[in-house]
């Protein structure tokens, strides 16, 4: 398959390096930066890009790995007339979004990607949708070589999908760089942490997380609660995360 790589940053990096080392042929990687994109040229041995007028609109497959923000500008700036089917690879964005090409779909992994850190795609579910059964199939066959985890999923599917693995990685982040962050207001090393956090990520891999559930709020512990608010009582911000999350475990508990 003959492949253009629109965008130069994680998500961009990781499919167009797979889909060269499969095989297929990395015709074109478009971005504005053009370091990134001559970085990600030179490793699949593609021509680099940062005008649009310059696509070549020959290619089977187009894959628009750019921010959420930027897809409806690329999706304008793009020819209508394109005859391969054109993705876009972000989890909250509606499939309709490219509704002016005659083939169009998603390839969605709901993974933190990092270009500069190796990643097994093979791990990966990639959640895909597409306007007809024809190009899901063909971008079934193309995913399910480096991911064979790859499912269809409509664009509901896939918004939930997102949200979730924004709950599970970004807010979940969010509470261990507050951790952290409590640790070293008391001169605490964070190795300290680190073992019960691999440990509720490994009991989440093999039970539900209602039934691992731990901590004052799960044994309606007011007296240890009032102390852990009070000891927030001057960073109000955590005070009401610590408030709202302690209230949501101990309803789920009635």
């Amino acid at each position: 398959m003959q492949i253009t790589i629109i965008g130069s940053g994680n998500i961009a990096h990781h499919l167009g390096k797979a889909f060269y080392g499969a095989g297929h042929r990395i015709a074109q990687v478009y971005s504005r930066n053009r370091e990134n994109a001559e970085i990600l040229a030179k490793d699949v041995e593609s021509e680099r890009i940062d005008d649009l007028s310059a696509l070549k609109t020959d290619a089977d497959l187009y894959v628009l790995a750019v921010s959420d923000q930027a897809i409806s500008a690329v999706v304008e700036a793009l020819p209508k007339s394109l005859s391969g089917i054109v993705v876009h690879t972000s989890g909250a964005t509606s499939v309709a979004l490219l509704d002016r090409f005659a083939h169009y779909g998603v390839i969605y992994p709901p993974q933190s990607l990092s270009k500069h850190v190796e990643a097994d795609l093979s791990e990966i579910p990639f959640a895909i949708e597409a306007n007809q059964e024809a190009n899901y199939q063909k971008l079934l066959a193309l995913m399910q070589p480096l991911a064979p985890k790859s499912f269809q999923a409509n664009s509901e599917q896939r918004l939930a999908l997102h949200l979730s693995a924004v709950f599970a990685n970004n807010f979940s982040n969010a509470m261990y760089r507050i951790a952290f962050e409590l640790l070293a207001k008391q001169n605490l090393p964070v190795n300290l942490i680190r073992p019960i956090i691999a440990e509720t990520a490994k009991k989440v891999q093999q039970h539900d997380p209602k039934s691992v559930q731990t901590g004052p709020a799960k044994r309606n512990d007011s007296e240890t609660m009032e102390k852990h608010l009070n000891y927030l009582k001057q960073l109000p911000d955590w005070q009401s995360i610590y408030q709202i999350i302690s209230d949501f475990i101990i309803k789920s508990e009635i």
